[in-house]
């Protein structure tokens, strides 16, 4: 690999928070210098980005996707790793194994997935490190339950094996299973505590949605980030809080401050998506958090379900199907500032929840761009860094430029520099640093998806880096490039 130059962009590097016009000079997939002046090698490729943004490519903690077509959405998005976290999958030395061997466009992660390890034991549900089968587990009320004490065993053994064969954390979809005993999740606490491992958190309901909670989502990962010393990032605080989040944030906030290790991310979209099987879409749960069958919207077929009996209907047929869930009304002022709030939190970061792709007729990845006509994803997988820079930079001035790549690059990458030292070569731009870069048109950039057209490319990524390979220059993707290579924790 010879040597490129970034010619002449407005330099972003948020760790040092530097804002000026540099040359930046790539060699061997690493950044070799960053230069004030000029720098002229007739052997380069010059990459020209005048009036251009040059900054980290965005890490992206929380992503589904695990296919070809997925990441190169992402690209356009500014994404140079992708990493799947809130699930995981298991074993991951197979969703690694796998991910090599068909290629991928970004560099790629996996935690380990406490659902699939509790699936294993607790359901007899064999975990084959797919993201399909394992959202088809969430409809099986089996795993849900608590476990005697020699199952609780049994599965916290697989996940410290899938520590030590290089999981990114711990992965827990608490939410699926919200009325598992608060003990269990204090031992994986102390497990990944004990391994210097992360844990990431789609919490359980919040006692303003559902009294009966054994207890409160978020004050859980409070008190067990404070009694383990682990580290716990909090998952989507702006779907699981819904309209309490500025409380959910205070509680944080409160927590951080006592010394609690509390990371937590948020997206910009008041509509979800799961599988339409999880425990808390049943009709009864719905009307305990205050939503109705019609706040559900299936993907693909677009059917907006009519009642609780039609619900049941396709939990039954398909509880692994994908559909969205409408937890905000996105066309109410009051809404979207409860969005933006989450955003705006200090040190919150962005993260996608993208979804796999989907075609009717059952496939979920191509090789062929444009994407295929009839693909379906939720509109957060192409365009939820861009839709976040275009809301909190350009039209509402609540971060400068240097705060957006803190909040899309430095900070996510910071989360994982304990469990996989290799993260700390990202999110910035410097010397000795991974070529991971995003240059982008700060006038222009803007997200496309739609919930009616879900796969429409952002815009205004004019080039992008991963490993110093570029994969789009000039706005055109390289379909040739897959230079993704996999990011793996150490055990201790």
């Amino acid at each position: 690999m010879g040597t490129t130059i970034v010619r002449g962009g407005r330099v972003i590097d948020p760790e040092s928070r530097t804002d000026a016009v540099a040359d930046v000079v790539v060699r061997g997939g690493r950044i070799a210098a960053v230069s004030a002046v000029p720098v002229f090698d007739p052997d380069a490729d010059v990459v020209d980005a005048t009036g251009l943004i040059v900054g980290p490519g965005f890490v992206d903690l929380h992503s589904h996707v695990h296919s070809i077509a997925g990441q190169r959405l992402q690209a356009f998005d500014g994404v140079t790793t992708t990493l799947d976290l809130e699930a995981g999958l298991l074993p991951v030395e197979r969703a690694y194994a796998d991910a090599a061997a068909a290629g991928r466009v970004l560099n790629y992660g996996f935690s380990a997935s406490w659902t699939d390890a509790r699936g294993q034991v607790l359901a007899g549900v064999p975990a084959r490190a797919d993201f399909h089968d394992s959202a088809e587990l969430l409809g099986n009320a089996a795993w849900q339950r608590s476990s005697s004490q020699a199952e609780l065993a049994q599965w916290l053994g697989l996940l410290e094996g899938e520590l030590a064969d290089g999981a990114l954390g711990i992965g827990i979809l608490l939410g699926y299973a919200p009325r598992s005993d608060p003990a269990e999740f204090l031992a994986v606490a102390r497990l990944a505590a004990a391994a210097g491992a992360p844990t990431f958190t789609h919490v359980r309901d919040l006692i303003e949605i559902d009294p009966s909670t054994p207890i409160d989502g978020s004050r859980e990962i409070a008190v067990a980030a404070g009694e383990t010393g682990a580290a716990m990032h909090h998952c989507h605080v702006n779907s699981t809080s819904r309209r309490h989040v500025d409380r959910v944030l205070a509680d944080l906030d409160r927590a951080h401050a006592e010394g609690g290790r509390i990371t937590l991310e948020a997206y910009p979209y008041g509509m979800g998506s799961t599988s339409v099987g999880a425990a808390f879409l049943a009709p009864d749960r719905l009307r305990v958090s205050g939503l109705a069958p019609s706040s559900i919207v299936m993907l693909g077929t677009g059917e907006r379900i009519a009642d609780a009996r039609r619900l049941d209907e396709v939990r039954a047929l398909d509880p692994g199907a994908t559909c969205f869930v409408e937890f905000l009304d996105e066309r109410d002022e009051s809404d979207r500032a409860l969005l933006r709030r989450a955003l705006a939190f200090p040190d919150a970061i962005v993260a996608s929840d993208a979804m796999p792709v989907e075609w009717a007729d059952g496939r979920t990845d191509t090789r062929a761009w444009p994407l295929p006509a009839g693909a379906s994803t939720h509109p957060r997988t192409a365009g939820t860094f861009a839709r976040s820079i275009r809301l909190m930079v350009r039209e509402h001035g609540l971060w400068d430029w240097v705060e957006a790549f803190r909040r899309c690059s430095y900070l996510p990458a910071r989360v994982l520099d304990e469990v996989a030292p290799a993260m700390r070569a990202k999110g910035v731009v410097a010397p000795g640093t991974d070529a991971d870069l995003v240059v982008l048109d700060p006038s222009t950039l803007t997200d496309n998806a739609t919930g009616a057209d879900p796969v429409r490319p952002s815009t205004g990524v004019r080039h992008l880096m991963v490993g110093g390979e570029l994969v789009i220059r000039d706005g055109v993707l390289d379909q040739d490039a897959y230079p993704g290579r996999a990011v793996r924790g150490e055990p201790r």
